[in-house]
């Protein structure tokens, strides 16, 4: 279970995150969308313990992850981009991780998975996006923990490797895990998400099922509703403060109040 009470961050004059509370205590996928400078990235790096908010609390399974470091081991991260060590091959960064974390692996299943055998005795530093990528996801998903945080999955894939990521997230959930993912690709989400977190201006403004979000915006695909979101057409009715579908089934909009930023966070 992830807990998140009144989580404020910002960096110099810059609000990422204001007064946001949010509670995940159901296995499924989560997908965290927003425009550009949401906050989408900061929320998952302060739930990482990779970002100190300015304020608010966050519990994993009822404890505050505040000066703690153990509960990491129960997540697996994938980052937006990953900054691997160039001069390693694939093979000695593997070995690499699997000594840092001393945890049971499985990582020779996905790299059969996403065929990246031919590249595990070359240089990191020599790798295309999509190969990186592959190997992105091999450290992600190598060790079976019960909570997997994804940024941005599906940047650089082929439609082959694309696939096999869906077919292993569909595992994964059916195994009862936690999987929180950003992207912008909606066909995706349409695909994969049990629920959907919406960022705008640092605050939740929707959570719940994709069709309760469809149904209030009148529109057949997550594209168009979310859009008609961003431009205000959708009607207010309330704040989902983080709250779960079963809880707020239709709820859950506001009116953006400013024009929508594009930064790095």
């Amino acid at each position: 279970m992830i807990q998140i009470q009144n989580l404020s961050k910002s960096f110099h004059k810059n609000q990422v995150l204001s007064s946001l509370d949010l509670e995940i205590s159901q296995p499924g996928v989560f997908a965290v969308l927003g425009p550009n400078g949401s906050g989408k990235t900061t929320l998952i790096k302060c739930i990482l313990g990779m970002v100190i908010p300015d304020s608010g609390q966050i519990r994993y399974q009822g404890a505050s992850i505040t000066n703690e470091w153990k509960y990491r081991a129960a997540i697996s991260y994938l980052p937006q981009i990953a900054r691997f060590p160039e001069n390693l091959t694939v093979n000695e960064l593997l070995q690499m991780i699997r000594d840092i974390r001393d945890q049971a692996a499985r990582a020779e299943e996905i790299i059969h998975l996403f065929g990246i055998e031919p590249w595990l005795n070359s240089r990191l530093g020599t790798l295309s996006g999509g190969t990186r990528q592959k190997v992105n996801l091999v450290l992600a998903f190598m060790y079976d923990n019960p909570v997997i945080i994804m940024d941005e999955p599906t940047a650089g894939l082929d439609p082959v490797a694309l696939i096999r990521l869906k077919d292993l997230i569909q595992a994964e959930r059916q195994k009862g895990k936690i999987i929180l993912v950003t992207t912008h690709v909606m066909n995706f989400v349409e695909e994969m998400a049990n629920e959907i977190v919406f960022l705008l201006d640092g605050r939740i403004r929707f959570r719940g099922e994709l069709a309760a979000l469809k149904r209030r915006c009148g529109e057949p695909t997550l594209e168009r509703a979310i859009a008609k979101l961003l431009q205000g057409e959708c009607l207010e009715a309330g704040p989902a403060a983080g709250k779960t579908a079963a809880e707020n089934p239709d709820k859950g909009f506001f009116q953006p109040k400013t024009e929508i930023p594009c930064s790095r966070y």
